[in-house]
């Protein structure tokens, strides 16, 4: 039970790293990556899989 809590830790510790980071680039710099405001969230989870 407890390796499954740390599994979703770090599981949500990558997501909320990876969607602060993408929340911090300009529209701009997410426009060159093809990623609009709206989709942060669907792609800070795809990196977690």
């Amino acid at each position: 039970m407890l390796d499954t809590f740390v599994r979703k830790y770090q599981t949500w510790k990558r997501y909320r790293t990876t969607y602060d980071e993408l929340s911090q680039l300009s529209n701009r710099e997410l426009q060159d990556l093809g990623i609009n405001r709206g989709e942060l969230s669907y792609f800070a989870r795809s990196a977690t899989r």
